[in-house]
């Protein structure tokens, strides 16, 4: 398949599933999933007596929050079921905030990387958060946390890198994104070293810190999560042993046998499905942000692909 033969090199817009399918399709499931959980949180928190003794906010906090002892007794469901449950008020600030934050930054990194890609960044993100604060809690002593934080952290630290110029509105001050950005990972840092130093806080910085961190990474990787797992289970299969299936050939149909060379293609010339594949990416990339935004490996990508074309031209 050539270039010419790639859904974005052609100028022909976009197709008719993409067309019934609204932008940031899996960003808006993101947010009415967790909308749900905080009416659930909501309605299981009316039913806790208020003369009740044990501290409770209801059956569906108790059982998804992230309670690192909980987490240590086996309870790992509760390192990514946090991130989709959100202080229990009835005027949610918290909530408000971080899906605001997940509409502008998520559903931008959606239709950047994709919907499964989107998804990926955004679970594993969350869980990773999960994890960093249950070693936290190991080290430091038991803590409890929830709030989908860490993965809007990843949303906003990604787009920042993805859109350096872009201007946001903080309290109606114009500002671009990557200072926001900073901004935002600097006061969670400082948090965080306020925590070492024994001020305590009630923000979760430490799952911040994380998203922070793997929005970082993530950029720098420069491999899909999907990509890297389709190409695991593709290993897998070659692993496979290979069923034969017996040839009876028809004596009535027979024909001739027809001499063919048995020189195989030279190597240089075999497909590089791997090459193509990163290809693909880095197409869509300058489709959507320019040359100028690519790195310099993603460069050495297309002079490779380049070379590989006039080969087989040639």
């Amino acid at each position: 398949m050539g270039i010419q033969d790639r859904d974005y090199y052609r100028n022909e817009g976009p197709s008719v599933l993409e067309t019934l399918m609204p932008s940031g399709i899996v960003c808006r499931w993101l947010i009415a999933l967790n909308v749900t959980a905080f009416f659930l949180q909501m309605v299981a928190l009316s039913t806790v007596p208020l003369d009740a003794h044990t501290r409770s906010y209801g059956w569906v906090t108790d059982w998804f929050i992230l309670d690192t002892g909980k987490v240590l007794e086996g309870e790992v469901w509760r390192l990514l079921t946090y991130a989709f449950l959100h202080e229990p008020t009835i005027i949610s600030f918290h909530l408000l905030f971080n899906m605001l934050f997940l509409w502008w930054f998520g559903s931008d990194i959606e239709q950047l990387y994709g919907r499964k890609e989107f998804l990926a960044i955004y679970l594993i993100s969350a869980l990773l958060g999960g994890s960093a604060f249950e070693i936290w809690g190991i080290v430091y002593g038991e803590a409890r946390c929830l709030g989908a934080s860490g993965a809007v952290t990843t949303m906003l630290v990604l787009c920042a890198l993805h859109y350096p110029r872009r201007i946001v509105f903080m309290w109606f001050l114009p500002m671009p994104i990557w200072l926001f950005a900073i901004l935002n990972v600097a006061q969670d840092a400082y948090l965080f070293a306020g925590n070492l130093n024994g001020i305590k806080t009630s923000t979760a910085v430490v799952v911040h810190l994380a998203g922070a961190a793997f929005a970082v990474g993530y950029y720098k990787w420069q491999h899909r999560i999907v990509e890297s797992v389709r190409d695991l289970m593709w290993w897998r299969r070659a692993g496979a042993p290979t069923r034969l299936k017996l040839f009876r050939p028809d004596p009535e149909k027979e024909e001739e046998p027809v001499a063919v060379s048995a020189a195989s293609k030279p190597q240089s010339l075999v497909v590089d499905e791997h090459l193509e594949a990163k290809l693909d990416a880095v197409l869509e990339k300058i489709a959507k942000t320019g040359r100028e935004s690519l790195t310099t490996q993603e460069q050495d990508i297309l002079r490779q692909a380049a070379e590989m074309y006039k080969r087989r031209r040639n």
